[in-house]
């Protein structure tokens, strides 16, 4: 019995003796593990202490872009638009026609708008006229032109018709009586003391101007020049 008790004990000894020396487990490499930490050791069963905080930093991580969308998307908002290019004001003036339409073309010419001026022709339905009685005598028609140009007039023609107004000078046309005697107030006040207001049936040409695109300098040399032509309307139209 006690052979056999100490026969233990010996078996004992060697054996740990050869799990010290790391024979049983591959030589040194066995003694170089790392030791193990029991307080790091955890049951997969439970949930992971700081299982929390790494859901809360993927749920950051996968907002991220959304608030970066979100800033950029303010920001781009929030930048002021260039203002669209200035094309300029558009104009029509008219409705010259016989001297008056001699006269404004060379006014317009001298403010050399080229391709910025155009013109067409219309036809109006009159119903009252400012005018200076028709003459049998040319001489006096004659005077007569010169005395209106003397005093800066324009717009007025002679009838060449021939019948009972062939000669009279139509200092106007107008759609309204109103206008008409508006018109030759104006005229007495400037010395014509000869015009008069009549009825007048029938339909004229006459032409209209159209001004396309131009700037605050050149709009207000159009105001004054159209000073000129008292019969004339210079209306601002939406450009096209």
């Amino acid at each position: 019995m006690k052979i056999f008790f100490w026969f233990l004990i010996a078996a004992n000894v060697i054996l740990f003796t050869v799990m010290k020396s790391g024979v049983l487990d591959g030589g040194e490499a066995a003694s170089k593990l790392a030791p193990l930490h029991a307080e790091k050791i955890m049951l997969m069963t439970q949930e992971p202490a700081q299982s929390a905080p790494v859901a809360s930093a993927q749920s950051a991580a996968a907002s991220a872009p959304l608030a970066v969308s979100s800033v950029s998307s303010a920001v781009v908002a929030s930048a002021p638009l260039p203002s669209p290019a200035a094309t300029g004001a558009c104009y029509e003036w008219g409705e010259f026609s016989g001297v008056g339409l001699e006269q404004v073309k060379k006014s317009l010419d001298i403010l050399a708008l080229g391709d910025k001026l155009s013109q067409h022709e219309i036809e109006r339905v009159t119903g009252f006229w400012v005018y200076i009685a028709p003459s049998g005598n040319k001489l006096l028609v004659r005077q007569k032109l010169f005395q209106l140009n003397r005093r800066g007039l324009t717009g007025y023609f002679v009838v060449q018709d021939a019948g009972a107004w062939q000669n009279a000078i139509a200092l106007g046309l107008f759609r309204s009586r109103e206008a008409a005697e508006g018109y030759l107030q104006i005229l007495h006040d400037k010395g014509v003391a000869s015009a008069e207001v009549g009825e007048h049936a029938g339909k004229r040409r006459a032409t209209v101007f159209a001004i396309h695109g131009v700037d605050a300098k050149m709009t207000a040399k159009l105001t004054a020049l159209q000073k000129e032509f008292a019969t004339s309307e210079l209306k601002r139209q939406q450009c096209h």
